[in-house]
Parts: structure tokens; C-alpha cells; sequence
């Protein structure tokens, strides 16, 4: 989206926002329904992610109920999570219903096993089977993604005969842009594009016009694959199969997208070492104790980086310039090794790296280390030299700078493959990880060539 449009777009949410607040710090909540039944469930979701907790609630009663279940599809998990709480099963039932399967399933992943037996069984035949169906499934796997709703054909039918049995449908499936070819064993065949459909012969059979090079996806495929093979072939809709080949769905461009925001998201907060799910207006109580976590990880890899400084006690109070340059050998091994860890977890997201490119990979980043440190190394040896008037000090800082460049540069591009080997999300724990091994071998190799040259 183009920046002016996104700026367009928050200066209307802040707008709507203080609207809505006035409307109700004035006590005219008629307004405010009045205000809500004039956006869209989208429009309505994102304002109520916009607000603190006690608009929320506030909000989430004034809205009609014939779209209130489009609306909690659209929120974050954390913040379904909070509006469902405390619902008793008629209402969640109501909430749901019409809603597509996948969906239905996402909500109802936010509550508790018994509830969600609760709301299952209160639903009708036909509909917990649906649900059931995707429940089946992880949500992160492409059965957990794909919507039951799809419609399928045989081969051996007329054109005519399709399109007829298309318009004794009182509505059709979102996205709808080819027809499913199966057997009568329901195996997948193939495809039917709609244009095909609309621009051929009447006369012809679904055989002479679908598509058999599509290969279907696998329903227990990752839902990061998934959203890859659309990013590549720009699919709009995909089938989904079993082990047998047996047709179970199809997945949307729609719920693709959710997927890729995810991920995207992810990658931000885990740098941090946030959920993305993180609510954004959270309360204290919820949101500390996330947060607690990883700063307690932080404070020990800190006091690995201060018990290291340590051991140099001595000569540190014998060269005070030590102390001063110290920061600077950590700050460019963190900032070189920051890079190449990005870019390494980049490229494991798209499914670029493997084992026989990874040696490659780790090559270049050498290499480009190499020169960087070989560069900055000799401005930083030039200033140092100056500035205290020191030859030794200035090549050790230059020394020390070309070996935490280089660590860092392996460490970034090894850390990310030996964490996933290890299963460990290299986006929530490689940066911690790296600015140990950075700042560790930064002040070890820096203190200890000056102990070295000066004690």
C-alpha cells in the first residue's frame, strides 16, 4: 500500500476513534451504533484493535448482531480470545454461524477444550461436520487452512450441464475462479478455470477443457509452504488432498494473505521477543509477564558479557582507553552479525536454503565480512591512533574488530540452521543469541590482546 494511503488510512481510524469517544464520554451510545452500522466488519475490527480495553467492550455491544461474527474474524487471536471469554455457548453458536469453516475454526481454537465441545455439538449436522473437517488438521497446515466449502465436477459432464447445475446454487463459494474435477471415488483430477467454463462450447465435456498439470496440495503441508506456492505460481485458490488424494477443500488467496501478514508479523515482534499475536492495547498484567521472560534471558547473556569484562580488571585500570573503546568492537560485530543473520532467516523463510548452498552463503558473508572489517578496521586504527596518540592500542582495537567482524558474520549465518535444527524459532531466539557471541568474543579478543601488549 502506498505510504500516503496508509497515512490517509490511520489519520481516518484516529478520526473515527475521537468521534467515537466523544459520542461516548457524552452518553449518546445511539450514535455510536449509528456510526458502526455504517462501516464495514473489517473497518469495525480494526477500530476495535485501535481502542484500549474498556472501549472495547463497549463497542463490541453496540454492534449489530448480523455482522458481529464477521468482525471477530478479523480480529487478532488475543483479542477473540478476550471478547470470548466469558460468552455462554448459545451466543458463540449464534456468533458463528455463516461463517466459512476455516473460520469457525479459528474461533473456536481461542477456547477451552470444553467449550469448544459445548459449541460443536450445539451446532447443526452438517455444520460440525464442516468444522470438524479443518479441526482435524494444525492450524499452521494447509487441512487447518483450507475451507470445506468447494464445489467439484465430473469429467464426463457438458459445459451445459455445469452451468446449470451452477445456477441451482443460491451462492457461490468467495474466490470461486475454477471448478474441481474428481472422480467417483472424489479423487482429484483436475481443474475447470471459469473462463474456460464461460467461453466454451456448450457442447463440450470438463475433460477436453480442465487442467491436469495442477498438482493439489497436500493437506498436511505447512501453511508458510502454502502461502510460498501461491507467492509462485499466483494461485487464487488451490485444491487441498489427503494422503489418498481424496479431495477434503481448497485454500483462498484470502486466507493465504492472513497467513503471509502472520508470518511478516512474526518475524517483527520476535525480534523483540514478542508473540504476534501481542496486543497492542493490552493490559499491564498481561502484557509484562511476556516481556519479563526475555529480558531475563537478556539480563544473563549481560552478565556473561560484564563477568568476561571482568577477568580484565587489571588491565582495564591500567588502560583507561580501553574502557572507552570497548563499546565499539561489540556495537560493529552486533550490527555486521545482525545482518547476516537477517538475511539468512529471510531466505530459510522462503525455502532458499538448504545444505547445498548453505557453504556458498557462508562463504559470501566471509568474504564481505572480510572486506567491511578490513575497511572499518583500518578508519576506526587511524582514529584511535590520533585520538590517544597510541600505535599499539589503535591495532589492537583493529585486530579485535576483524575478529568479532568475522565471528559474527559465521555466527549469523550458522546460528539460524543449527536453532531450527534444534527446533528453535531462529526469529525469536538468533538475536539473542547472536549479541552474545558478538559481545563475548568482541571484549574477550579486544581485553585480551591489550593484556597481552600491555601487561
Amino acid at each position: 500500500m502506498p505510504h500516503s494511503s496508509q497515512a490517509e488510512n490511520s489519520s481516518r481510524t484516529q478520526t473515527q476513534l475521537r468521534q467515537l469517544v466523544t459520542a461516548l464520554d457524552s452518553g449518546t451510545s445511539q450514535q455510536v451504533h449509528h456510526m458502526l452500522r455504517t462501516l464495514s466488519p473489517q473497518s469495525i475490527a480494526h477500530l476495535v484493535e485501535s481502542s484500549p480495553p474498556h472501549i472495547r467492550r463497549v463497542l463490541w455491544s453496540l454492534i449489530d448482531e448480523d455482522v458481529d461474527g464477521e468482525v471477530l474474524q478479523e480480529l487478532s487471536d488475543e483479542v477473540q480470545a478476550q471478547i470470548l471469554e466469558g460468552m455462554d455457548t448459545e451466543t458463540m453458536v449464534s456468533l458463528v454461524e455463516g461463517l466459512d469453516p476455516d473460520d469457525v475454526a479459528d474461533i473456536l481454537q481461542q477456547l477451552p477444550d470444553r467449550v469448544m465441545a459445548e459449541v460443536l455439538s450445539a451446532m447443526s449436522d452438517t455444520d460440525r461436520a464442516r468444522v470438524e473437517g479443518v479441526l482435524a488438521y494444525d492450524e499452521d497446515t494447509a487441512g487447518g487452512l483450507m475451507n470445506t466449502d468447494v464445489i467439484s465436477v465430473r469429467p464426463n459432464l457438458t459445459l451445459d450441464t455445469v452451468l446449470r447445475y451452477l445456477r441451482r446454487h443460491e451462492d457461490l463459494p468467495d474466490s470461486l475462479d475454477a471448478l474441481t474435477v474428481v472422480n467417483r471415488k472424489d479423487e482429484f483430477i483436475g481443474l475447470l478455470p471459469i473462463k474456460r467454463l464461460l467461453t466454451g462450447n456448450p457442447g463440450a465435456t470438463v475433460r477436453e477443457l480442465m487442467q491436469t498439470d495442477i498438482e493439489p496440495i497436500p493437506a498436511d503441508m505447512s501453511d508458510t509452504d502454502v502461502a510460498r506456492l501461491f507467492a509462485k505460481y499466483d494461485w487464487v485458490s488451490a485444491p487441498v488432498v489427503d494422503a489418498g488424494g481424496h479431495l477434503l477443500g481448497r485454500i483462498t488467496i484470502d486466507d493465504v494473505v492472513d497467513v503471509i501478514r502472520e508470518d511478516a508479523d512474526h518475524s517483527l515482534m520476535s525480534l523483540a521477543g514478542l508473540d504476534e499475536e501481542e496486543d497492542t492495547f493490552a493490559p499491564v498484567m498481561r502484557a509484562a509477564p511476556r516481556r519479563a521472560v526475555w529480558l531475563g534471558i537478556n539480563l544473563m547473556t549481560a552478565l556473561l558479557a560484564s563477568f568476561v569484562i571482568g577477568q580484565f580488571q587489571e588491565t582495564i585500570d591500567k588502560v583507561v582507553a580501553l574502557a572507552v573503546l570497548m563499546p565499539i568492537v561489540a556495537s560493529m560485530g552486533g550490527v555486521a552479525g545482525s545482518q547476516t543473520l537477517t538475511v539468512v532467516i529471510r531466505g530459510m523463510a522462503l525455502g532458499q536454503i538448504g545444505r547445498n548452498n548453505l557453504s556458498w552463503l557462508l562463504s559470501r558473508e566471509l568474504g564481505s565480512s572480510m572486506l567491511n572489517s578490513l575497511i572499518w578496521a583500518t578508519v576506526i586504527g587511524a582514529i584511535v591512533a590520533w585520538w590517544f596518540n597510541d600505535i599499539t592500542i589503535a591495532f589492537i582495537i583493529a585486530a579485535a574488530m576483524i575478529i568479532n567482524l568475522l565471528t559474527a558474520a559465521f555466527a549469523g549465518a550458522v546460528l539460524p540452521v543449527f536453532l531450527k535444527a534444534m527446533r528453535i524459532d531462529p526469529a525469536l531466539a538468533g538475536g539473542v543469541a547472536l549479541t552474545t557471541v558478538t559481545d563475548v568474543v568482541g571484549f574477550l579478543s579486544f581485553l585480551g590482546l591489550a593484556t597481552y601488549f600491555y601487561m
